[in-house]
C-alpha cells in the first residue's frame, strides 16, 4: 500500500456488550513498512531475552468468557484491518492534501502472541502490529488483575506488568530512532513516518490520562505512554546531534575556523530545514506543526553550541565573527530568512539565540579584545613614523605650501572602520567603541610627544623644524575630523593638544635659540677675524702719534664690537682679548712690554703663527731684525688646546706678504 493510514475516530471503539470475550476495539491501520531495522534493535533483543520471561499466551474464548464481569479494561481488544477497498477523503493541511480513508474489511484483532515474537515485531518496525499485540497483553493482565487471578501469586502479576512496560519502551526507544534518524537518510522515509503518527494516535486514543488504582505494579498499566511528547523530544534530540556534527577545524589548524564553521552550520541545516518543509512535512497533520517543531529545536541546539563557544578563549576577530553570525547572519536570508524555506519558516516568535547575560559578556569581551587591537594599530602608526621617516631623515610632504603628515587619515580610518563593525552588531556596541578610541587617543598622543622629544633631543636633525609644523597642523586637523565625522566633545582631546602645542613649541623655540646663538657666534668670530685681517695688512709706517692714535680707537672699536653682539646673546666672550692685544701691541712705547702683550696674545690664541707676530709688529714700525728679536724673546710655546672649531682664529687668517726695502 503506498499511502499510511490516518487515524478514524470513527474505527476507535468501545462498546460493551453481553457476549463474554467479544467486545472488540476497532482501528482502522496500515502497517509500517517491515524492511527497517532499527539501530538498537541487537541492545533491545538482549535486554528483552535476559529480563523478561519468554512465554506463549494460551487464551482462548472461554477463558475470557470466564474474566467477564470486571475492570474498565475487561473484555477490549485492539484490531487491525486491512482495507480492500477504502473511499478517499480530501482536506488541505498547510497546503498538502491528506488523505482520509473509511477501510470497509475483515477486522484482524492483535494476535496473542509471546514478549519475544513481539519484540520481534518492534525491531522490524511493524510497529502498528507490535502495539496492537502489547495493548492485547495488557489488557489481559488488567482482566486478571481485576478478577484477582494473581491474589495468590502477585510476583507473575508484577512480572507480566513489567512485561508490558518494557515493550512499550521499546517501541518508544523505535520511536525515538526514527524521528532522531529522519534527517540522516538522503530520502525521507514517507510511509514509516505516516504510521507512526498513526500509531501516536492509537495510543492516545487506547490510554487516555485517567487515574488507575491497583495492586503492586498496577501503576505500569494502563498508563499514558506520551508518545507525542517522546516525537518532541525525539526532535530536539535530531538537532543536536546534527548541530554537533558539523564540521569544525582546530584553531591551531585555521585561524578562520570560526567562521568556516559557521558557514558550515547555516550551509548543513539550511538544507536540513528545506528538507523538513519539503519532505518531512507532508507527512504530519497539521496539529504537529512539523516545521515549528524543527525551527524551533535547531534554534534551542544552535543557541547551546554558541554559548559553548562563547565560553572558549576567543580573539578579537573569532569574537566579533560570533557576535556578527548571531546579529546579521542567523535570521537574515543566508540563514532562517532564506526565501526558500518560507512560509514555513518563522523566526518571528523566537526567543533570543543567546541570553542577554551571554550577549553582554561576548560584548565586554568584544570590547576588551578591542582595546589591545586599537593600542597596537596606534603603535604601528608611531613605529611606522620613527622607522621610515624620523630615522631616514626623509622630508615630511608638501601641499599647498604646507607640511604634510598622514597621522590624522590614518587615526580616523581606524576608528571609522571599528565604529563601522561595531555599529553593524549594536549601536550600543558603537558607542563603547568610539569611547574606546577616544580613550587610546589620549593616551596615544603624550605618547608621541614624547618619542618625538627624544627623538629631537638625541639627533640635531634638520627635519625636526618641519615635522613640529606637520604634526602640530595635522593633530588640529584631527580634531577637526573626529568633531566632523562622530560628533564628539573632544575638549579633553583639546587641552591635551595644547599641552603638546606649548612643549613642541617651548622646544622649537630653544632650537631656534640654539640656532640663533650660534649664528652670533659664527657672526662674533666672522667679524673679529674680517677685523684682524684688515689691521695686519702692510701699510705705510706710522709715527709714534700715528700709532697712539690707531690704538686708542682700535680698542674703542673692539669695545662696540663685542658689546653689541654679546648684547645680542653671543657668547663667544674668548673673542674680546685678540683686537685688544694687538692694539697694545701698536701703541706700546716700551718694547719690554710688547714681550708681555705677545706672550697674553700666545696664552689666549695657541693657533697664532710667527707670521701674524711679524705681521702685527711691522705695523709697530719695527724692521725685520728687531721684529725676530723680539718675537724670540716674548714667544712662548702654546700648550696643547683643544684644537675645536670655536676656540681657533688665527689658524683662519691668512698672513699677508711683507715686503722690506733696504
Amino acid at each position: 500500500m503506498n499511502r499510511s493510514m490516518e487515524l478514524d475516530p470513527r474505527n476507535v471503539t468501545s462498546e460493551p456488550t453481553n457476549s463474554a470475550g467479544k467486545e472488540k476495539r476497532e482501528v482502522a491501520s496500515k502497517l509500517s513498512s517491515p524492511s527497517l531495522h532499527s539501530m538498537d534493535s541487537g541492545f533491545f533483543e538482549r535486554g528483552i531475552k535476559t529480563m523478561l520471561s519468554i512465554r506463549k499466551s494460551k487464551r482462548s474464548l472461554n477463558k475470557e468468557k470466564e474474566k467477564e464481569g470486571t475492570g474498565t479494561w475487561k473484555g477490549k481488544r485492539l484490531s487491525l484491518r486491512f482495507s480492500k477497498s477504502y473511499e478517499k477523503e480530501t482536506t488541505i493541511c498547510n497546503g498538502v492534501q491528506e488523505v482520509s480513508e473509511k477501510i470497509q474489511a475483515e477486522p484482524i484483532q492483535g494476535k496473542p502472541l509471546s514478549v519475544m515474537e513481539i519484540n520481534e515485531l518492534i525491531q522490524k518496525r511493524q510497529l502498528l502490529e507490535a502495539f496492537a499485540s502489547v495493548k492485547y497483553l495488557e489488557d489481559e493482565t488488567i482482566t486478571e488483575r481485576d478478577a484477582e487471578k494473581y491474589k495468590d501469586n502477585p510476583q507473575e502479576f508484577v512480572r507480566k506488568s513489567k512485561d508490558v512496560d518494557l515493550l512499550y519502551n521499546s517501541i518508544t526507544n523505535v520511536i525515538q530512532a526514527i524521528v532522531v534518524g529522519t534527517l540522516e537518510h538522503p530520502t525521507v522515509e514517507d510511509t514509516m513516518l505516516t504510521s507512526l503518527v498513526t500509531l501516536i494516535a492509537y495510543e492516545e486514543a487506547a490510554h487516555p490520562n485517567t487515574g488507575n488504582a491497583g495492586g503492586p505494579g498496577s501503576d505500569l498499566l494502563g498508563m499514558p505512554r506520551k508518545w507525542k511528547e517522546v516525537w518532541r523530544e525525539a526532535i530536539n534530540e535530531s538537532a543536536r546531534k546534527r548541530v554537533l556534527r558539523v564540521p569544525m577545524a582546530l584553531k591551531e589548524e585555521d585561524s578562520s575556523w570560526l567562521n568556516l564553521h559557521l558557514g558550515f552550520l547555516q550551509k548543513h541545516l539550511s538544507e536540513d530545514l528545506l528538507k523538513v518543509k519539503l519532505s518531512v512535512k507532508k507527512c504530519y497533520p497539521e496539529e504537529y506543526q512539523v516545521c515549528d517543531m524543527y525551527v524551533e529545536a535547531f534554534h534551542k541546539a544552535i543557541a547551546s553550541h554558541l554559548q559553548d563557544l562563547s565560553q572558549r578563549p576567543l580573539e578579537f576577530n573569532e569574537i566579533y565573527t560570533l557576535l556578527n553570525w548571531v546579529a546579521n547572519t542567523y535570521c537574515s536570508e543566508l540563514f532562517l530568512g532564506n526565501p526558500d524555506l518560507k512560509p514555513e519558516v518563522k523566526t518571528e516568535n523566537l526567543s533570543l539565540l543567546l541570553t542577554p547575560a551571554v550577549w553582554d559578556k561576548l560584548k565586554n569581551d568584544y570590547i576588551t579584545s578591542a582595546k589591545g587591537k586599537i593600542k597596537s594599530y596606534f603603535g604601528n602608526i608611531l613605529r611606522l613614523e620613527v622607522t621610515e621617516k624620523w630615522e631616514k631623515e626623509v622630508y615630511p610632504e608638501v601641499k599647498e605650501n604646507l607640511y604634510q603628515s598622514s597621522l590624522s587619515l590614518d587615526i580616523q580610518t581606524i576608528i571609522g572602520e571599528h565604529m563601522k563593525i561595531s555599529r553593524a552588531i549594536s549601536r550600543s556596541l558603537e558607542t563603547k567603541m568610539l569611547e574606546l578610541c577616544l580613550a587610546e587617543l589620549r593616551e596615544f598622543i603624550p605618547r608621541f610627544e614624547e618619542e618625538f622629544v627624544a627623538w629631537s633631543t638625541a639627533r640635531d636633525s634638520p627635519i625636526f623644524a618641519p615635522y613640529f609644523v606637520a604634526y602640530i597642523n595635522n593633530f588640529h586637523d584631527l580634531l577637526s575630523g573626529l568633531e566632523a565625522m562622530f560628533q564628539v566633545n573632544t575638549e579633553e582631546l583639546q587641552k591635551i593638544l595644547a599641552a603638546l602645542t606649548r612643549n613642541f613649541t617651548s622646544i622649537f623655540l630653544n632650537e631656534l635659540r640654539k640656532k640663533a646663538q650660534e649664528l652670533l657666534r659664527d657672526v662674533h668670530k666672522y667679524v673679529v677675524r674680517e677685523y684682524i685681517m684688515l689691521v695686519i695688512k702692510p701699510r705705510w709706517k706710522m709715527n709714534r702719534e700715528t700709532r697712539q692714535r690707531v690704538s686708542n680707537r682700535m680698542n674703542q672699536e673692539a669695545r662696540i664690537i663685542h658689546n653689541t653682539l654679546i648684547d645680542q646673546g653671543s657668547d663667544a666672550d674668548w673673542l674680546v682679548p685678540a683686537i685688544h692685544h694687538i692694539a697694545n701691541i701698536i701703541g706700546e712705547k716700551k718694547k719690554d712690554k710688547i714681550k708681555e702683550y705677545i706672550k697674553d696674545l700666545c696664552q689666549d690664541y695657541p693657533d697664532i703663527r710667527k707670521e701674524h707676530f711679524m705681521a702685527i709688529l711691522a705695523l709697530r714700525g719695527l724692521g725685520r731684525t728687531r721684529r725676530a728679536a723680539i718675537f724670540r724673546q716674548g714667544y712662548r710655546v702654546p700648550g696643547s688646546h683643544d684644537g675645536g672649531e670655536g676656540s681657533t682664529l688665527f689658524s683662519e687668517i691668512d698672513v699677508p706678504v711683507i715686503t722690506s726695502c733696504f
